[in-house]
């Protein structure tokens, strides 16, 4: 479940008023920042204006749709509350379009109980929802008004894409529409393509070459400089590349760019904690949109059994989206990293971060002091190994998994976003955990216990149960 506080993209001061289920329908895209697909949508009003909205993909069995509906009331209405005070009342919106049998009047027809249970559900914690509509096939329909004038039984086309006064009214108001989620994640799903099996070789390679090394004591930052150089090498590339949209096939040509040894090794380096939030200080300017293609170029390459090592890159795409100020990218990277890894910490605090609508400026500011702290010139090398890896990972087989966040962090001294051994007291790791931690507490957005699994409305639950140990491919991981 995705919680969003405002719309993408709304400066927060213009008025635009919508008088009609017509207008709503049409201005659902904006209020979320994309246009939802097979989604459940609730959107709080307090006092005529837009509050809180949550959204939730429609289940398929319909056994689950009680419950369903019964959480999200709860999400929402709880959240608001903490925020803005109970809602004056929600409006609903099913988002489905029609399969190759069905046409959309049978979707709005099929999808009829769920409004109901949906009312019911907001009623029983004393909020009503005073307008429900089905959206589908370019049509919308709506479940609280009976006349056939009004809403006609075969639905009301909707007006072609950013041509209606509403979609003029909020462009002018600086509201954009985004790509929508299945592309998103599109870019950040590991490939399907005949180049796979040479991906995977190359990940077993990387780690077979990386293992023993760790095991023989290489110093911590000689192994996160060297894999921060190659991702500098790399994304200086992808800023030659023309310029042109931020596209799947923008993502071709980077995919061009980036040989399966290199994805490989920075898979591998960016499973240490200390490299990856070095990586993290890639956030603002002009560093930042290439890093984002770096990170979503990595994700893609997490192929096979390295599927869990992709938390690492979607944390960091979404960590440099939510920074960027796109918050529904960095929803979506950030719930693929939490179904990688459940476990991983940094993804779990930034999703709750996000889902609450805070700042990210108090993250950056601790990246940046950490960075500034570092000496130009590195001291001592750091010798506590950069992977707590048993001798038993190798006999697993290539690919010897690498904690991502069971790896202590040390003290670091070096260039910007570079790694070394001395320099500040606190290691920059547990700084920005704690810069993340403390933002929640302010906001008072979690819940005693927190930090051992989701508890803002919103961040989704992990999806695999938790155990003490995992043993696969990769090698042993801990828990995090």
């Amino acid at each position: 479940m995705t919680n969003h506080s405002e719309a993408a993209g709304a400066p927060g001061t213009e008025q635009i008023t919508l008088r009609n289920p017509s207008e709503l329908a049409e201005a659902l895209p904006y209020l979320l920042g994309f246009k939802p697909e097979d989604s459940i949508v609730l959107v709080a009003l307090h006092r005529g204006r837009f509050g809180g909205r949550v959204r939730l993909g429609i289940p398929e069995r319909p056994g689950d749709w009680p419950s369903v509906a019964e959480e999200m009331a709860k999400c929402l209405i709880s959240g608001c509350e903490r925020k803005d005070g109970t809602p004056d009342g929600i409006v609903a919106f099913l988002c489905r379009d029609p399969r190759t049998t069905e046409t959309g009047r049978q979707v709005m027809e099929r999808l009829q109980p769920l409004a109901q249970m949906l009312r019911l559900a907001c009623g029983r914690l004393d909020v009503p929802v005073v307008e429900a509509l089905c959206i589908s096939d370019d049509h919308f329909w709506s479940y609280s008004c009976p006349v056939e004038e009004c809403c006609p039984p075969d639905g009301t086309p909707l007006a072609a894409s950013g041509t209606s006064v509403t979609a003029a009214a909020m462009t002018y108001a600086g509201i954009q529409v985004r790509r929508p989620p299945r592309e998103m994640r599109a870019r950040l799903t590991p490939w399907q393509t005949a180049a796979v099996p040479q991906q995977e070789h190359a990940l077993d390679a990387a780690a077979m070459a990386l293992v023993p090394r760790i095991l023989a004591g290489v110093p911590r930052a000689e192994v996160a400089n060297e894999t921060l150089d190659l991702a500098r090498r790399v994304w200086s590339r992808f800023g030659q590349l023309p310029t042109g949209d931020d596209t799947l096939e923008a993502d071709l040509r980077d995919d061009e760019q980036l040989a399966h040894d290199e994805a490989a090794r920075l898979i591998l380096g960016l499973q240490d904690r200390l490299t990856r939030d070095h990586a993290a200080e890639w956030m603002e300017g002009d560093e930042a949109p290439l890093a984002l293609r770096l990170w979503r170029a990595l994700a893609r390459r997490c192929v096979g059994p390295y599927g869990e090592h992709a938390a690492a890159p979607l944390t960091l795409a979404g960590w440099v989206a939510w920074s960027l100020g796109d918050r529904v990218e960095a929803g979506e990277a950030l719930d693929m990293a939490l179904a990688a890894d459940p476990r991983y910490v940094f993804a779990r605090l930034l999703m709750e971060a996000c889902s609450a609508d805070l700042d990210p400026e108090p993250v950056r500011r601790s990246l940046r002091k950490a960075r500034d702290e570092r000496n130009v010139t590195p001291s001592e090398a750091h010798t506590e190994r950069a992977f707590d890896v048993p001798e038993a990972a190798v006999a697993v087989g290539a690919g010897a998994g690498v904690d991502g966040e069971g790896a202590a962090g040390g003290k670091c001294a070096g260039p910007p976003g570079r790694p070394s051994a001395e320099g500040s007291r606190e290691p920059a790791e547990d700084r920005v955990t704690r810069a993340l931690e403390a933002a929640l507490r302010r906001r008072g957005s979690r819940r005693a216990g927190a930090g051992k699994g989701p508890s803002q409305p919103g961040v989704r639950a992990p999806r695999r149960p938790q155990g003490r140990r995992r043993v696969s491919r990769q090698g042993t991981r801990r828990d995090g």
